[in-house]
């Protein structure tokens, strides 16, 4: 089932065709040299995102992310390879008390700078377009 967009991500696996989102860095945190995570800003965008919810949050990041690798592979109304935008966001869900998380998790995937006025339509109806505000974002 996921032979077809594989095979177009490995075709298309060229670091330089991946487009890293603009972001404004608000905090970098390291030990001993290395990068623990940054914390940082994103402008308002339209983003892909689909909202999963496994039995393990796992499970449901790695499920959201097959689902939106379809739609950029080719499953969208324009048919084309839509391109990687780096990073992925997931978003992980607390329960109402935020004191655990919950399986559900937010998947998203960034649309390209020449899409963002028009994006092609996913052909999984699970997948939405969502013109995010600007969003703090903490990667790693």
């Amino acid at each position: 089932d996921m032979a077809e967009p594989i095979q177009q991500l490995t075709r298309n696996n060229n670091p330089q065709e991946r487009q890293t989102i603009p972001f404004t860095l608000i905090q970098r945190k390291e030990k001993l040299g290395d990068l623990l995570y940054e914390k940082r800003q994103y402008g308002k965008a339209k983003w892909a995102c689909i909202k999963m919810k496994e039995k393990q949050y796992e499970q449901s990041i790695c499920l959201g992310f097959m689902k939106l690798m379809r739609y950029i592979c080719e499953q969208n109304s324009s048919g084309l390879y839509l391109g990687i935008t780096i990073p992925i966001v997931t978003i992980v869900h607390t329960n109402e008390s935020q004191s655990a998380m919950t399986p559900a998790v937010t998947v998203a995937y960034y649309l390209p700078e020449v899409l963002q006025e028009e994006p092609p339509h996913p052909f999984d109806s699970d997948i939405i377009i969502e013109e995010w505000p600007s969003t703090i974002v903490y990667s790693r």
